[in-house]
């Protein structure tokens, strides 16, 4: 019996390494019958919305979904298409592995860690007051009268909600992980000595939550800042990151950088009995339809989704398959070739085809 999975190709590069994520995928013998619905530019220009309501109303009936890069605007208009979706449907948890792979060309080795980062809330909740604007004025007024601090008039405001529910559910998460994946720690990682009523109250919930823990995991806290110069020193120091929004997303791609990029740094957003997977990169658009870019994000996000829907097997031999193809570095694109204009490197569709053929 096939089970129904929601396939969204996304913007500029997203139908490729989506195309090739789900070729590879269906090669494994898993029984899958994709949905594809449209969101991002191409759904703004057939139905007038960046994201329709049956792009939602897909995923709620089908639980799991499969989603390639969407444009972000940058500085106006709908904030992103990826962040409503994770609000819309509460995908509170952002899961995005860091894992070294052989063949990859980076200054590190033996990278394997996990980045959880808290989805719903932090600076992301999108709560924001435009500079100049009536409530902005009123806002800042308030704020003066209630705190004693000076704001300038001119100043554009944005509000960092975090709360204590938010903050256990996405901790239990990350060490509910690491007990489920045979990791040794969790690294809760914060500003709270500055920010100490919202950080603060991210790592106190932690603390909280740890105790429940004890013996099982190995529970520490970093500030962000060391945190980032830990990470370029030390990674082998470190497992299981779990942070707020904004920290969560900037780290990620700190720790995409330690194995290699972007280009093969996976993600998952997950919610109560309901998971979303999509590549960390963006969609790329001055190489649409060049058939050059590297499908193994987006790919390895498909390993993710294997996973999490119990098809462990299939997932295993799947990662096994990318794996080897990179090492043997003949059928790979571009960016893993010493020179980026050899000409022997393999377009997207030739490294899927590659990657198919180990799984047979």
């Amino acid at each position: 019996m096939s089970r129904k999975i929601t396939l969204i190709p996304g913007d500029g590069i997203g139908p490729e390494v989506a195309l090739a994520a789900k070729r590879c995928i269906d090669a494994t013998g898993v029984k899958i019958e994709w949905v594809e619905v449209i969101a991002g530019e191409g759904a703004l220009k057939t139905c007038g919305e960046l994201l329709p309501e049956n792009v939602l109303e897909s995923i709620r009936k089908n639980k799991v979904a499969l989603k390639g890069p969407i444009v972000t605007p940058i500085g106006g208009g709908f904030r992103s298409v990826n962040v409503a979706i994770r609000h819309a449907l509460d995908l509170y948890a952002c899961v995005r592995p860091a894992k070294s792979y052989t063949g990859v060309k980076s200054r590190y080795q033996d990278i394997d860690l996990v980045i959880i980062r808290e989805n719903s809330e932090d600076l992301y909740a999108g709560i924001e007051f435009e500079e100049g604007k009536p409530e902005t004025k009123s806002l800042i007024e308030q704020i003066q009268k209630t705190s004693k601090k000076a704001i300038r008039p001119d100043s554009g405001i944005s509000i960092k909600p975090i709360s204590r529910f938010a903050s256990e559910r996405i901790i239990k998460f990350a060490f509910d992980y690491a007990l489920k994946n045979n990791r040794k720690k969790v690294t809760v990682v914060t500003k709270a000595n500055i920010m100490k009523f919202t950080d603060g109250l991210f790592l106190k919930t932690a603390r909280d939550v740890a105790k429940g823990y004890e013996g099982k995991v190995i529970f520490e806290e970093a500030l962000v800042d060391n945190m980032c110069m830990q990470l370029v020193q030390k990674p082998h120091n470190f497992d299981v990151l779990a942070l707020p929004n904004l920290y969560g997303d900037i780290l990620s791609d700190l720790c995409a950088g330690l194995i290699g990029g972007l280009g093969i740094a996976p993600g998952a957003n997950i919610g109560d009995g309901m998971a979303v997977f999509e590549a960390v990169h963006g969609s790329a658009p001055k190489y649409t339809g060049l058939n050059k870019v590297n499908p193994t994000a987006m790919i390895l996000s498909g390993v993710l989704m294997l996973r999490y829907i119990g098809e462990t097997k299939a997932a295993e031999q799947l990662e096994n398959a990318v794996k080897e193809v990179i090492a043997a570095g003949e059928f790979v694109t571009y960016d893993f070739k010493a020179n980026r204009d050899d000409p022997s490197a393999a377009g997207t569709k030739e490294m899927a085809d590659a990657i198919i053929k180990k799984l047979k």
